[in-house]
């Protein structure tokens, strides 16, 4: 009972520690020190604003999910340097509509957070029934198959993550 006090969202807690780590580009004792210490200071400072414990299964489908999202930011970053090194009025920028099948509002957040995450596009808004995502492409040349990749790729295996919460 005392560990869950102490860390009330353990895999947050890792999870930020690791990160810390990889900005920081270094595994010093110092460094691992403060990056266990904010790790465990700020779950423990924000659990009041949770409003509901946070549950993820299907641990193979979220490293699955983690490549798939490390590789689409690496090919994004390329593509977007293509777009912008060549010329302007190739581009075609413009909105998408999602419907989104996904309900859980973590799995939401997650999704809208990736989406933004990979070059050239960002989520712009969430409609108020949270039935439908707005995002915004850099180049999109066909919103259909944009939507599909993304429900495909993101959408899909965030469904399995939180589908037993």
């Amino acid at each position: 009972m005392r560990f869950r006090k102490l860390l009330p969202h353990p895999v947050l807690s890792l999870f930020l520690w690791v990160i810390w780590l990889l900005l920081n580009n270094t595994f010093s004792p110092g460094h691992m020190v403060m990056g266990l210490i904010l790790a465990i200071a700020i779950p423990l400072l924000t659990s009041g604003f949770w409003p509901e414990k946070v549950c993820l299964s299907k641990p193979l489908t979220q490293l699955r999910f983690l490549g798939v999202v490390l590789w689409d930011i690496l090919i994004a970053n390329i593509a977007v340097a293509k777009l912008i090194l060549g010329p302007q009025k190739k581009l075609k920028p413009g909105f998408i509509t999602i419907d989104l099948d996904i309900q859980h509002p973590l799995g939401i957040s997650f999704l809208a957070n990736t989406i933004s995450l990979t070059p050239g596009t960002v989520s712009c808004d969430l409609s108020q029934d949270r039935r439908q995502l707005l995002v915004h492409g850099l180049h999109i040349e066909d919103p259909g198959l944009a939507i599909t990749e993304i429900k495909q790729r993101y959408e899909k295996p965030l469904m399995e993550i939180f589908e037993s919460c």
